[in-house]
């Protein structure tokens, strides 16, 4: 039973979100280009990154960045970042990140979520 209300409730919080998107999407679309928001909406708090378990990477092309496995972590915590970067189209060239953060975040594929410390950061 309970199982089928954390079910329940996750997919309640993703729906949520997929609708806050569209309306901001909406919205956005209906700004006359004169009066344009300066700054996109805010991201979400980097903490809903931080508490994933990140395995180091390293490669030619991208130097050093981290790897969330979604068999490795919290399904839920996990299912909420990824969530957010697919709902924010975020990918290696576009990627997601506040403007606090020390990270950016993307994915790529199914099942992992990857993060690379901003340049601007020590």
């Amino acid at each position: 039973m309970a199982s089928k209300q954390a079910d329940f409730l996750e997919k309640l919080r993703d729906a949520g979100q997929i609708i806050a998107n569209a309306a901001n999407e909406l919205l956005k679309s209906m700004i006359p280009s004169e009066l344009e928001l300066e700054n996109e909406p805010q991201a979400v708090k980097e903490l809903t990154f931080i508490t994933l378990k990140w395995d180091p990477q390293k490669s030619p092309k991208l130097g050093d960045f981290e790897v969330a496995i979604k068999t490795s972590n919290f399904q839920d915590k996990w299912q909420q970042a990824f969530n957010i970067l697919r709902n924010s189209n975020a990918t290696i060239k576009e990627r997601y990140h506040g403007e606090s953060y020390s990270c950016s975040y993307w994915i790529y594929g199914q099942d992992k979520i990857y993060r690379q410390k901003l340049k601007n950061q020590n």
